[in-house]
């Protein structure tokens, strides 16, 4: 979601083209996954005067190449602790990311390698970041395709050091943390309060799980605070509109991400395709979950969850029920949202359309389509929800 959002917001202006073809031409790390994925599902028809967009965001934690072995770990293969759908309305109005937590446990299915022929057998009750783990990011599209149904158009994968050096071209990001952090193991040490983060303090920031109850899912919301606070700077700030920042964070990726687009015009397309989009209609939600049954060191999904995938399928905002546990792009890390229209309006100008108007984007009940007009602008975590998620 960091890459997706921030890549596209920042391609989005008539100036960033040239950059984007200087720094990516000939340098797009770009894979077409298309022979490993079968019995692909078929998107729905919905209304729009386009086609929603789906783009699955997989973070890697590969060793491999420089910035990345940043705790000497070596043969350890390439895992994805992150994993996000981000979703785009066929209106352009809306956007949401999903994080779906590494230790839920899901019935994997068979996957392919790269001859798109010798099979990688699925198995019961596997954790979802073990897709990755044996057949990269086509394993993870596979799995997620099957289980929810969605097709995916897209797909970014984003290392350590393409992480890192994007929140350094941000000039850092504003954080909350609620108390000391002093792990050893993560090699991270940061006392209680508001403060910016780069660099090395950032991503640590971002993995550590010894905050709050230190689960996985908590640690999510976490990341997504972080993400929201990245989007939030880069928009609020006009962080993206400065010609150094811009240069900056588009070779902050150069070398950091792997993708099925094929073209700089591509990422500069996706880059338009986010300008109607308002902070407050960026949100951040996590697949429902308990602990799991099987294993209380994992979690699993609740049946909710299949309400979540079909507002995906059905292109529809999020409902209530999820806003409310949402993260909001608008929210700032003190969880103040600044004024309606710097949330509403990424590109500084007033909306001709009106579609800042959060009346505009009627809401669903998530399972038979059907219209509740929900103003869910005021809503998200509850203080009590924050601080179990480790925020201030």
């Amino acid at each position: 979601m960091i890459t997706a959002t921030l890549l596209a917001l920042g391609t989005g202006t008539a100036g960033a083209t040239v950059l984007v073809y200087n720094n990516w031409s000939g340098n797009l790390d770009s894979k077409d996954l298309s022979s490993q994925l079968k019995d692909r599902p078929e998107n729905e028809e919905v209304a729009g005067p386009q086609e929603p967009l789906d783009i699955l965001v997989m973070g890697s934690d590969t060793r491999e190449g420089a910035g990345n072995n940043i705790d000497g770990l070596v043969g350890d293969g390439e895992r994805s602790d992150t994993t996000i759908l981000l979703h785009l309305s066929a209106d352009r109005q809306d956007a949401y990311g999903i994080s779906i937590p590494r230790d839920t446990l899901v019935d994997r299915p068979t996957c392919y390698e790269e001859d798109g022929v010798t099979e990688i057998p699925g198995a019961e009750n596997a954790m979802w970041n073990e897709a990755f783990s044996l057949g990269g990011p086509a394993c993870t599209i596979q799995q997620f395709e099957q289980l929810t149904d969605i097709r995916v158009d897209n797909y970014l994968v984003i290392d350590f050091q393409g992480f890192r050096d994007m929140v350094n071209a941000l000039g850092g990001v504003e954080v909350c943390i609620p108390e000391e952090i002093d792990d050893d193991k993560a090699n991270i040490h940061l006392e209680a309060g508001t403060r910016e983060l780069k660099g090395d303090e950032a991503l640590g920031y971002v993995r550590v799980r010894n905050v709050g109850d230190g689960t996985d899912p908590n640690r999510i919301r976490r990341q997504q605070a972080f993400m929201a606070a990245m989007i939030n700077k880069a928009v609020s700030a006009g962080m993206l509109t400065r010609l150094d920042r811009l240069v900056g964070f588009v070779n902050a990726v150069t070398d950091s991400i792997t993708t099925d687009y094929e073209d700089p015009q591509d990422l500069v397309s996706l880059g338009r395709s986010f300008q109607g989009v308002g902070l407050d209609n960026v949100r951040f939600v996590t697949t429902p979950w308990q602990y799991s049954t099987i294993d209380p060191n994992r979690v699993e999904w609740l049946p909710e969850v299949g309400k979540l995938w079909r507002l995906v399928r059905k292109d529809r905002p999020l409902t209530e029920q999820f806003t409310d546990e949402s993260i909001s792009a608008a929210e700032r890390p003190d969880g103040s949202e600044p004024p309606r229209g710097e949330a509403s309006d990424p590109s500084g100008t007033d909306d001709p359309n009106g579609t800042d108007d959060p009346s505009a984007t009627d809401g669903t009940d998530g399972t038979d389509g059907s219209d509740t007009g929900t103003d869910d602008t005021d809503d998200g975590l509850s203080d009590e929800a924050r601080e179990r998620a480790g925020l201030c």
